[in-house]
């Protein structure tokens, strides 16, 4: 609520004929800006705050801030909350998890499994291989 809105609810709540006179009517002999200026040399200095600052704003100390905000080493207590669980999640539970975080992209993608070859069995047998050598060859 600011000043003026408070000063005329006040003066709204006044009784009638107790009220201040208007204020053209208090004008000193030099005029209003004397009066003012009479008045501003009466008025007791007081602590006056600084204008240049945003309303409420508290002063924080700097080295309060810097110790907020310097990184801090958080490995031991990971360690410990790591190492202190023994439940592993079901296999199937996590490679889920996996595949709703990847994205979509093929550079996020894993690569891709490749099937391992079989050894490829031959279609001949040594009596067909001694078989061939002898009428290739010509040997007994």
């Amino acid at each position: 609520m600011s000043a003026s809105l408070l000063r005329r609810g006040l003066e709204l709540l006044e009784a009638p004929g107790r009220g201040k006179a208007p204020p053209g009517l208090t004008e000193g002999r030099d005029g209003p800006r004397a009066a003012g200026a009479a008045r501003r040399r009466k008025r007791a200095p007081e602590p006056r705050r600084n204008k240049a600052t945003v309303k409420g704003r508290v002063v924080k100390s700097v080295i309060e801030e810097y110790h907020k905000k310097k990184a801090v080493n958080h490995l031991r207590a990971n360690l410990q909350y790591m190492l202190k669980g023994q439940f592993v999640a079901n296999k199937a539970i996590t490679e889920q998890v996996l595949a709703q975080n990847r994205g979509r992209k093929a550079k996020d993608q894993p690569p891709k499994k490749m099937a391992k070859k079989k050894p490829e069995g031959t279609v001949f047998t040594e009596e067909d291989f001694r078989k061939f050598e002898r009428e290739y060859f010509g040997r007994p």
